[in-house]
């Protein structure tokens, strides 16, 4: 674990470098001159600013953390977009040198083309994250629920509610899911970004309990209410606003479907599906919020869960991490369907980290579920 965690603060701490040199060129080039026992140590300081914000969480001021917080969060944003563009901005800073130009001019114009497109990426980016639309979906199960009449399913995954994601992007949530008009809201994990404070400072508990369901409102947990620390206090907030946290629960739902809330893979005491569907009756529809979309084959297998939703990739949040969701996981967005399972992967409605989304979007899901009788099917 410590050589693991050695290699990967080398490398970061590598492009970090990289990244400085760069932007030292850039302002020796404009005519400015920066020291540089002052250049490295403010560098230094933002672009780990997230990390030392997290590690130092309860030491710093409040304003301080999550201050350091925000500015780090963008810094993530900027550092991988500069790392992918410079390589190509030294290549063609190459080419104008080949071309005749000076050594101060190529790195001018090919140093102000990387601020700009790296400021276009985080306007365009920041209008993807806080603007979210709502992903619409109809699916049909082939049991008997209740009076048969559709059920309407609002999902909202991966808030990470903090010093980045706060009211006002919480408040997007609730007026898009009241204008929904949905049967059951269910948040499939990572309500919190990591530390439960915000969460009980600024009261969110009460402001997700605005939501209009018939059914009500669910939740389960993620990997980051695991990570702060902070979930008993997280689970009674919410109870305490009438939102139940479901941890490797089942509730019949007005005798109409089963509910089932699966603790995260994170948690190594969380039960096995096969327990959890164990005495259900299965010929009533079976719903399960899993945080990460690591299960979808064991659901599937079981024969009995007809849906299931799930968050945590985010969509890579930041093109190109996409591809790299997409290798870990079979369905790392969107929707699958696999034997009787109808599976949902959401790209989420906050953002961990910076509030930055490219090749993704913050979202809700809208799934009608139909169900029909296997007897009509027949006739």
């Amino acid at each position: 674990m410590a050589v693991r965690l050695t290699i990967i603060l080398s490398i970061f701490l590598g492009l970090q470098v990289y990244i400085g040199w760069h932007l030292q060129l850039f302002i020796s080039a404009t005519g400015g001159h920066v020291p540089g026992g002052l250049f490295w140590p403010v560098f230094g300081i933002i672009a780990f600013s997230y990390i030392l914000a997290r590690m130092l969480r309860k030491a710093l001021p409040g304003f301080m953390g999550e201050g350091m917080k925000w500015i780090g969060s963008y810094w993530i944003a900027v550092m991988q977009y500069s790392v992918l563009i410079l390589p190509f901005a030294d290549l063609a800073a190459w080419g104008l040198r080949a071309a005749s130009f000076s050594n101060r001019d190529s790195i001018l114009i090919t140093g102000s083309a990387v601020i700009v497109i790296v400021l276009l990426i985080l306007a365009v980016g920041s209008f993807l994250a806080w603007s979210p639309i709502v992903r619409r979906y109809e699916v049909a199960i082939p049991k008997a629920a209740g009076d048969g009449q559709p059920l309407h399913i609002a999902v909202a995954s991966d808030l990470h509610l903090g010093s980045t994601v706060r009211g006002r992007h919480l408040q997007r949530l609730v007026n898009q899911a009241n204008a929904l008009k949905p049967d059951i809201m269910l948040l499939p994990g990572d309500v919190l970004d990591d530390a439960v404070e915000p969460f009980v400072k600024h009261k969110y508990g009460r402001k997700l309990a605005e939501i209009k369901a018939r059914y009500g409102i669910f939740a389960i947990l993620g990997n980051h209410e695991n990570y702060g620390g902070g979930v008993p206090v997280y689970v009674k907030e919410m109870q305490d606003v009438g939102i139940p946290v479901l941890l490797d629960e089942a509730q019949l739902i007005d005798n109409r479907f089963y509910l089932i809330g699966r603790k995260d893979k994170s948690d190594h005491n969380r039960k096995p599906v096969a327990e959890l569907i164990e005495g259900l009756d299965h010929a009533l529809p079976v719903i399960v919020m899993d945080h990460q979309p690591s299960s979808i084959g064991d659901l599937a297998k079981t024969g009995v869960v007809d849906l299931s939703v799930h968050g945590h990739t985010h969509r890579g949040q930041m093109a190109p991490n996409h591809l790299v969701t997409r290798r870990i996981f079979e369905l790392d967005y969107g929707y699958l369907l696999k034997d009787q399972l109808h599976a949902f992967v959401s790209s989420g409605f906050g953002t961990w980290g910076p509030p930055i989304r490219i090749g993704s979007r913050s979202e809700i899901l809208s799934i009608k579920v139909n169900f029909e009788s296997p007897s009509n099917d027949n006739k």
